[in-house]
């Protein structure tokens, strides 16, 4: 049998799996070289990602990639060493624009590294009162930041990560000596950046969360605090710091899954011994149409020994007055209760295939995406055998096989 490619995901009540996401733990803070350092540790390629920063039109350093220990922690140190005769101009935005456009990267890759630059010059241009075409970048602007934000956004498109979380953000305190002058700990671009980021300043004096770190987490993270809910962790990998602190000078992060909360479902259920069996048909049909997910009716016997059935309905609590509703105007019931469940549902999708009577629509149903069910649609067999004189089981076993 031939699929046609006509397939459609039509289950759209299934929980989302996001099969890459990454939970970042900054509570040595975070910098350009620790978040790229991490994502070489989670199994980013070396090989991949030194041809890629190679094939960038910038020059005058060295990459340095070793495993470290920081207090017992293995971790992966990368660091940018810059020529000691290395002229390294200060860029504006424009130009390291210019750069990114002429790399060989992606799309996404090129367009999420400038919004990071982007987002860099707003919170300088804020900070010194100026506009974002006039910034000139000093620390942020030499070949080490470039590398570092073009490598990281290159590393989570090359590891397939969909989704980023930080928390746990420590920024450190004191005052740090910057191009302007000496200035607090974080650093005025580096606040800016944290606008609406939670963070402690800890117990270190040092700079540990840099303006590079700082603009990667505001541009690429969909949400900061605790874990998310439902993330569950597979590999954990540490990227290294360049300092020996009193904590070990790491970032943590996690790679793992995510399976989103669907939405609260409620089974409503009434027994009845006193209804005319003949509607119950058109009381299903109602709450179908509804919105009710399942509907179905089990024999019961009731008090005095009276033949009756349990009408049970799963819906989304949204629905509660709405089937109640039905049921109370359309059977006998006096009464309903309802409870709350949890329900784990596969990813269903439907294909077509060509078989000798026509085609027939099938049913495939997997988890995490390993395929655990194909069924064939049982009207569509229907009308075959209808057709044809092929018994349905006959038409059922053909395709199934």
């Amino acid at each position: 049998m031939e699929k046609k490619k006509t397939a459609v995901n039509q289950h759209s009540n299934t929980p989302a799996l996001h099969s890459s996401t990454l939970y970042l733990s900054g509570f040595a803070g975070i910098s350009g070289n620790m978040f790229v350092g991490a994502l070489l540790d989670a199994g980013l390629p070396e090989n991949v990602f030194r041809n890629m920063v190679s094939a960038l039109p910038v020059s005058g350093y060295q990459l340095k990639i070793e495993k470290v220990v920081k207090h017992g922690i293995s971790a992966t140190h990368f660091d940018v060493v810059l020529d000691r005769d290395g002229h390294q101009p200060h860029r504006h935005l424009a130009d390291i624009v210019k750069i990114i456009e002429g790399a060989n990267l992606s799309a996404t890759v090129k367009a999420r590294s400038i919004a990071v630059f982007t987002r860099l010059a707003e919170a300088e241009a804020k900070v010194h009162g100026t506009t974002v075409e006039k910034i000139h970048f000093h620390e942020v602007g030499g070949v080490d930041a470039i590398i570092d934000i073009i490598g990281t956004v290159f590393g989570l498109e090359a590891l397939g990560i969909e989704k980023v979380y930080a928390g746990n953000l420590r920024t450190g305190h004191g005052i740090i000596q910057c191009a302007h002058g000496a200035m607090p700990i974080p650093a005025p671009a580096t606040a800016e950046l944290l606008t609406g980021i939670p963070y402690t300043h800890g117990d270190i004096e040092k700079e540990l969360l840099t303006p590079t770190g700082a603009a990667l987490l505001a541009v690429l993270c969909d949400g900061f605090g605790d874990r998310p809910a439902g993330f569950v962790s597979e590999k954990i990998a540490y990227g290294a710091g360049g300092w020996d602190l009193d904590i070990p000078n790491v970032l943590r992060v996690q790679l793992g899954t995510i399976t989103e909360k669907s939405d609260e479902l409620l089974v409503m259920e009434t027994n009845i011994d006193d209804c005319n069996p003949q509607i119950f048909d058109y009381v299903m049909e109602r709450l179908f149409k509804a919105g009710a997910l399942d509907v179905w009716l089990t024999p019961i016997q009731m008090k005095k020994n009276r033949p009756a059935v349990t009408l049970s309905v799963l819906a989304p609590a949204a629905l509660q007055d709405e089937v109640e509703k039905i049921i109370f105007t359309e059977t006998t019931t006096i009464g309903i209760r309802r409870y709350t469940v949890q329900r784990t549902a596969a990813e269903r999708r439907e294909e077509t295939v060509n078989t000798p009577w026509g085609t027939v629509r099938m049913k495939i149903s997997s988890i995490n995406g390993n395929v655990c069910t194909v069924t064939p649609e049982v009207d569509d067999c229907r009308k075959i055998a209808t057709a044809t004189g092929v018994p349905l089981k006959e038409v059922l076993a053909s395709i199934r096989n």
